[in-house]
């Protein structure tokens, strides 16, 4: 028998009073149990709150803008009893898609945006059907960026470490570089992160279909030219591919960075064409395993767009590693020859040519987009490939979801994650948007570099009012002890409010310490919330709350005074 119950406000913690900002659900509606039915706001964050039962609205007893605190009201619901059939069978039929359609959901790409879209709405009870052209599951990200280059990082970085020690009173013998034995190692990772996918499908009962995808209509893709699937939803997940640059050779020693990952034999010389994060990741594991590295960037500074401080210290760290670093240069022309490739140069600080065993072309990524007959479907797609998308991640096709690096700038697969779980709860019924306030960045070079929220560039350009507090790793105890010193970490504040809106980090392990900082931006902490907290002694971590002291002015740990 079914019974009307109260939905309360919780207790929100330090939030004695909160607004209503959003009403998420109306009177009549059927809602499931964790479902957020509003949103409130305090003065430092956004609470979603969910409903604790399953059922029916009866009545809303709230509306936008009312001063909620705890145990108020917000709507009362007739509470969902479960029938025989359901207690016998919890899944019951929704695993069952309509008598019109192959599929409920169609999941286009097996990247890490394309199996977390399927596995969620798998989880919702959505029939789902998950296409990848590739024989494994996992994406680029897997196979061949993200996982394999940390691999190979960690080698790099495990090298570097025992070479510094000579310094310290440890010497280590020169390290002999098998690298069929290395390479075995990485796609063993791979591999045993793909079986994981597989598994994590067949326990979910997504099927999986291997083959080319494209589209025939707004409901309908056919596979590898041969077999057609007509889908109710569909959500875009195909990613991305490597950049290139016109008139390169057809030779196997220029490289794209999935090729990079694969060689069997150390190049004595590598040239870097591309002074972005993957080429300079890439430069990073093979000046490790011995090659002589140079770097070619077109543009004035590595790492375009990062802010020119981080920046400064990093180049400076690899100038005395790398062979040259060569920055508003073109390559002009490469020539196959006997004993190598022959790169002719354009610019003003370069030679006119010089030879190379390897060359990594790494300028960049472009969206799959236009690789899928998009246009058979009616969603809006530009010429880069990138579909334009709402909050819910659904494009101008209401039953068309994309997501990733289909979306645009970032291109990083933890925003396509995000995205993959809001798309595949909006598909099952559910409310859910993508409102990140940050998506953090990070280079895994040596040294790392990290960065989230508002840059100085984009501050300075954009004229907003803020302040900086820096604090350099050399007057770290831990930084000192694992003799790195070179670093620093440093955030950016609101000038009226003194909310954290940005920061950057370079040493080691900073992609690891981000998150802190992309944390506090999203729940509006001020340096006070930072430097108040807590933290470990003697860790990295200390630093951002160091840096925020700074900002308050009471920093002990260097003499760093703040005229309050």
């Amino acid at each position: 028998m079914s019974k009307n119950k109260k939905i309360l406000v919780p207790d929100l913690g330090d939030f004695e009073n909160v607004e209503v900002t959003e009403v998420l659900v109306n009177a009549g509606q059927k809602i499931e149990k964790n479902e957020n039915i509003i949103t409130v706001e305090s003065d430092k964050a956004s609470i979603d709150i969910p409903s604790d039962i399953s059922g029916t609205i009866v009545s809303i007893n709230v509306n936008k803008g009312d001063i909620l605190k705890k145990d108020d009201q917000i709507l009362l619901i007739k509470e969902k009893t479960k029938n025989r059939q359901e207690k016998e069978n919890p899944k019951n039929l929704k695993n069952k898609s309509s008598l019109m359609h192959d599929s409920e959901l169609l999941v286009l790409g097996a990247g890490p945006g394309g199996y977390t879209a399927a596995f969620r709405a798998a989880d919702l009870g959505m029939n789902v059907t998950l296409v990848e052209r590739s024989p494994t599951l996992g994406g680029v990200c897997l196979n061949e960026g993200c996982i394999p280059s940390k691999a190979l990082l960690h080698a790099a970085n495990v090298i570097e470490q025992t070479s510094a020690m000579k310094d310290h009173g440890i010497k280590f013998s020169n390290p002999k570089i098998e690298m069929k034995k290395l390479m075995t190692w990485k796609q063993g990772i791979i591999s045993k992160l793909n079986s994981g996918l597989v598994d994590l499908s067949k326990k979910r009962n997504v099927k999986i279909i291997t083959g080319n995808a494209q589209f025939q209509s707004d409901n309908s893709v056919v596979i590898d030219n041969k077999k057609v699937i007509k889908f109710e939803k569909c959500i875009i997940a195909v990613g991305s591919e490597s950049a290139t640059i016109p008139g390169l050779p057809d030779d196997d020693r220029v490289l794209d960075s999935s090729k990079a990952l694969e060689l069997e034999k150390v190049p004595s010389k590598m040239l870097i064409v591309g002074g972005g994060i993957i080429g300079l990741e890439m430069a990073c594991v093979y000046h490790a395993l011995g090659s002589e590295i140079t770097v070619v960037e077109l543009t004035d500074s590595l790492m375009p767009g990062t802010d020119s401080d981080l920046v400064k210290i990093y180049t400076k760290f690899i100038r005395d590693r790398y062979k040259d670093i060569y920055l508003k240069t073109k390559v002009g022309k490469i020539q196959p020859v006997k004993n190598g490739l022959k790169v002719f140069f354009e610019g003003n600080d370069c030679p006119k040519t010089a030879t190379y065993d390897n060359i990594l072309v790494s300028v960049g990524r472009k969206s799959n987009g236009n690789q899928i007959n998009i246009e058979k479907t009616g969603v809006a797609c530009d010429q880069r490939g990138i579909i334009k998308v709402d909050k819910q991640m659904r494009t101008n096709i209401d039953n068309i979801f994309a997501i990733g690096d289909l979306t645009g700038d970032p291109m990083l697969a933890h925003k396509a994650t995000h995205q993959a779980k809001v798309a595949a709860e909006v598909a099952s019924g559910k409310k859910s948007s993508f409102d990140a306030r940050v998506i953090p960045s990070v280079a895994y070079t040596d040294p790392e570099i990290a960065w989230v929220g508002v840059t100085e560039n984009q501050a300075k350009s954009d004229g907003i009012d803020y302040e900086k507090s820096r604090f350099p790793w050399a007057a770290s105890g831990r930084s000192l002890a694992i003799g790195r010193d070179e670093g620093f970490t440093k955030l950016l504040f609101e000038k009226e409010t003194d909310r954290v809106i940005g920061g950057g980090i370079i040493g080691p392990y900073a992609g690891d310490l981000i998150s802190e900082v992309a944390l506090a931006i999203e729940m509006g902490a001020d340096a006070a919330d930072i430097g108040m907290t807590v933290h470990p002694h003697p860790t990295l971590s200390e630093t951002i709350a160091f840096s925020a002291e700074a900002q308050e002015g009471i920093l002990t740990d260097l003499y760093m005074p703040k005229n309050n």
